[in-house]
């Protein structure tokens, strides 16, 4: 992979570590650090698992509104606009599709477009000294980055609402209580639980794994009709997949299956 300027990216197999590395800044998220983040999943290759994490003591602090900061999106008129269309937009979307697991590993806070990069995870773990934010009310803006689309289905429109229009910070633990996040961990814990989620799920039938992400995209959006279809289509792909006849193989022998991603 290429090297970065505000993110650190490590192979170990088929898991990719995302590190998030402003950490003076708490990961505040330039544009050019969305576009970085975009072309990791651009360039994913023999991936089956991302791990997104920050460095230091915070996930990431939401967009960068530093007045002359490279890549603040409040650079020229009309910054904030151009830089969601432009670089946070695709950076959530990318993600979104991608059709390998993702997991994110919160360690302090996930605001604004920090949050919606947390939400964007299929597995979101968080310490339990971690905060999601939704602050933009009070500088007089709307939450963005997918953050409306993604809270309201997690958690309700009564939970989403108070969250985006109160501006108030939401604990780790209160997030598990919700249904926001998958797990709530102690601090110390959290990477060692968050890799060994990731590995474990790299090393799982990958080509099912993107099925059952698609099929979850269709059943928000779609009738239940739509949802029989999609489902009927991945069972006939996955199950003419070397990992289908290889978990098949693996029950009826009564021992682990070795899946390969194919």
């Amino acid at each position: 992979m290429s090297d970065y300027e505000t993110i650190r990216v490590e192979r170990d197999g088929p898991l990719t570590t995302v590190t998030l590395n402003r950490p003076e800044r708490l990961n505040a998220m330039p544009t050019h650090m969305a576009h970085e983040i975009g072309q990791v999943f651009y360039d994913l290759g023999d991936t089956r698992a991302v791990l997104i994490t920050g460095e230091g003591k915070g996930f990431c602090s939401g967009a960068d509104l530093s007045i002359g900061q490279k890549g603040s999106v409040m650079q020229g008129k009309g910054g904030s606009h151009q830089s969601l269309v432009q670089h946070y937009n695709p950076m959530i979307a990318q993600i979104l599709r991608s059709q390998v697991p993702v997991i994110c590993a919160v360690n302090g806070p996930a605001a604004g477009v920090g949050c919606s990069l947390a939400m964007a995870g299929d597995f979101t773990l968080a310490g339990e000294s971690a905060y999601f934010l939704q602050a933009f009310v009070n500088i007089g803006l709307v939450p963005d980055g997918g953050s409306t689309w993604m809270l309201t289905r997690a958690i309700g429109r009564a939970r989403a609402t108070r969250m985006m229009m109160l501006g108030e910070k939401i604990g780790a633990k209160q997030a598990e209580e919700w249904g926001l996040i998958y797990k709530c961990v102690d601090d110390a814990a959290l990477m060692d639980e968050a890799r060994a989620l990731a590995e474990k799920l790299a090393n799982g039938p990958t080509l099912a794994y993107g099925h059952i992400k698609r099929n979850i995209a269709t059943a928000l959006d779609g009738d239940v009709q739509s949802v029989l279809l999609a489902e009927a289509e991945a069972q006939r792909i996955a199950g003419a997949s070397d990992d289908a006849r290889e978990g098949g193989m693996a029950f009826l022998q009564k021992r682990e299956a070795q899946f390969k991603g194919g």
